[in-house]
This record gives structure tokens, C-alpha cells and sequence, in this order.
């Protein structure tokens, strides 16, 4: 098991901004894609954004194009999501997942991520 152990969550307003962190500890995931997965209460998981294994690439849903931003430092094997703009629709417990993805078409797949955190809590007050 790769422990992945999210935080930065919290209570924010609407327009604001928070950053999730979401740091491995056991072995090195640096070959192995990132992501961040949401689950809203009552509504199934859903993917949010992703970035390939070097880093180059990311991939985000449609709602949180332009707001969000993922990004990788493997030399810390950590992943992050900056969150701007936040809007009330965004509270969700948020889920980052690691596992060897290569393909684009892939990255919004959960049943391919091989490894996944305990979640932290974002509540964005309207």
C-alpha cells in the first residue's frame, strides 16, 4: 500500500481559495499518475483534474476548467490542487488517487487508480 494523505481542506466563501495537498509516503509514485476525485453528498464520486506522471500534462472536468490547477513535485511526491474562485457547488469531500495511467482517455477512469487517500472535506458557504 502507498499511503496518501490529503489536507488543506477546510470552510471557505464563495470566491475564495484553497489549496489541497495530498503527499505519499512509503515509496515513490513519481512513475504513476496523479489525480483528484470529489464526492458531494448523495452524488456518486466524480473525477476533477489530473496530470500525467512527467508532470506535462493535465486534465480537468469541464466545471472546473479555468478555476483549479493540479500539479506535481515528485522530488516530494506530492500532488496539489489549487482552488480559486470556489463556488458552493465545490463542497465535496476530495479524494487524490495515484496509479499508472498513460492514456489520455484514462485519467477520469477512479477504477483504474490503484491507490487512493482518506479525503478532506471542502465546504464553500454561500
Amino acid at each position: 500500500q502507498v499511503p496518501l494523505v490529503e489536507s488543506g481542506g477546510g470552510l471557505v466563501q464563495a470566491g475564495g481559495s484553497l489549496r489541497l495537498s495530498c503527499a505519499a509516503s512509503g515509496r515513490t509514485f513519481s512513475n504513476y499518475a496523479m489525480a483528484w476525485f470529489r464526492q458531494a453528498p448523495g452524488k456518486e464520486r466524480e473525477f476533477v483534474a489530473a496530470v500525467s506522471w512527467t508532470g506535462t500534462s493535465t486534465y480537468y472536468t469541464d466545471s472546473v476548467k479555468g478555476r483549479f490547477t493540479i500539479s506535481r513535485d515528485n522530488a516530494r511526491n506530492t500532488v496539489y490542487l489549487q482552488m480559486n474562485s470556489l463556488k458552493p457547488e465545490d463542497t465535496a469531500v476530495y479524494y487524490c488517487a495515484t496509479g499508472p495511467i498513460f492514456s489520455s482517455s484514462n485519467y477520469a477512469a477512479d477504477a483504474l487508480y490503484h491507490y487512493w487517500g482518506q479525503g478532506t472535506q471542502v465546504t464553500v458557504s454561500s
